[in-house]
């Protein structure tokens, strides 16, 4: 088999894939995007839809540190764990575990503020060269406190969001039904955030930035790598039918990126959570923007023609069939809120690239600069895509300081 010969190749046609050839590509580089599935009918099809510049709190914090043991002995609770994989994932949880302490929580949401203050900038630079501003709603995303608890509980969270200058008001019970009056009344009121976005189709956001990018010159190959082999003058990949040689390499394949770092000499701790979505066919909207009920942890967004019902954690293994309770939960969480709601009209499982301290992994490879990891974005795959992008470009192009800033997000922190 004769080898491609190709300057960049990115491993991984999800969100982050897709943005960084589109971004790769804007800027004149010859760029191959591989992967064995459909471009962006993963994780990046079947999220909630939100763009959550708001979101610097990570998973591991105190909060959910102090509630572990409860979480995770609850079937029906936001955060649960697939017990057949405990012996798998038990490094996984110690590490969590360390980056759930209160120094640990503030350096990670430190990071990841830095990082999302760029995030829906990128993506409106984005939408504009894909075409794809009409897929792109700006009317803010609420958070639900069902009971007055709810409300004192997520007090820490809110306190470090300000710290950072996160966008974000308490609202009284009664102004929550003037945002929202379809939604039965609360007890505790809402947070909103006004800034936030969100896409009233994934899916056609995805064909959008794959049909960009290829106007722009990338090329699209379905196959699969299996191996990553780093060589004088570039790197090569190897899979089934496949045989290219890179210049540079770009990691982005999402839950499924571990053995490939692995291959490049970075010893990654990416486990996978497994997230589910419901939807729900509409004649009309039932809401306006995404609304999480903060004790349920899923999102309900309206999309095109449909309510998708999206969230919670499961941690476990990809080659695990379905949870049908994950798909009840939500089932049942939804109902509280619209009972009148027929059968759902689809279900989906698929898999989120987790790593402990809820940090993504971006920049170089310790073993080989010609490598660059673009990865491990847990539940902000989505709204990180575009300055993921930004960020995979600089270092491609050497522009510093702009590069300077991927310290935090390293493979040498492990």
């Amino acid at each position: 088999m004769t080898a491609k010969n190709v300057e960049i190749a990115i491993v991984g046609a999800g969100v982050v894939g897709l943005a960084t050839a589109l971004r790769l590509a804007a800027e004149g580089h010859e760029v191959l995007l591989i992967d064995p599935n459909e471009p962006g009918s993963g994780a990046s099809f079947g999220n909630a839809g939100t763009l959550a510049e708001y979101a610097c709190v990570p998973v591991g914090n105190p909060a959910v540190l102090r509630a572990l043991p409860k979480l995770l002995l609850d079937a029906d609770s936001p955060f649960s764990l697939r017990w057949t994989a405990l012996l798998h994932l038990a490094p996984w949880l110690m590490r969590f575990v360390r980056q759930s302490l209160p120094a640990a929580t503030r350096a990670n949401a430190v990071a990841m503020a830095g990082l999302l203050s760029d995030a829906l900038p990128a993506w409106e630079e984005m939408v504009v060269e894909a075409g794809a501003g009409h897929l792109l709603r700006r009317n803010g995303c609420l958070y639900l406190y069902r009971r007055r608890g709810d409300l004192a509980e997520g007090a820490s969270s809110r306190a470090l969001r300000a710290d950072f200058g996160v966008d974000q008001t308490l609202l009284k019970p009664h102004e929550v039904a003037e945002l929202e009056p379809n939604l039965p009344a609360v007890e505790g009121g809402g947070l909103y955030f006004p800034q936030s976005m969100n896409l009233t189709d994934p899916k056609a956001m995805m064909e959008r930035l794959l049909a960009a990018a290829m106007a722009r010159g990338a090329v699209l190959h379905r196959g699969r790598v299996d191996r990553l082999k780093p060589e004088a003058d570039g790197v090569a990949l190897e899979g089934p039918g496949l045989a290219v040689r890179a210049k540079k390499v770009v990691i982005a394949a999402g839950a499924f990126s571990r053995p490939l770092a692995a291959q490049a000499g970075d010893r990654i701790p990416l486990e996978t959570e497994r997230g589910y979505h419901l939807e729900f066919a509409t004649d009309a909207p039932l809401l306006t923007r995404p609304v999480c009920p903060v004790d349920l942890g899923f999102y309900m967004t309206p999309m095109a023609g449909r309510l998708r019902v999206a969230g919670t954690v499961e941690l476990g293994l990809t080659g695990s069939p379905p949870n049908s309770r994950r798909l009840a939960l939500l089932d049942r969480g939804v109902r509280q809120f619209f009972p009148a709601l027929g059968q759902p009209s689809s279900q989906w499982l698929g898999f989120r690239p987790s790593l402990p301290d809820s940090k993504p992994v971006i920049g170089p490879s310790r073993g080989n600069p010609n490598i660059i990891h673009a990865f491990g974005h847990g539940h902000l795959g989505l709204t990180l895509a575009a300055v993921t992008a930004r960020m995979v470009a600089d270092v491609v192009a050497d522009r510093r300081p702009n590069s300077e800033g991927l310290a935090p997000f390293s493979a040498d922190r492990f």
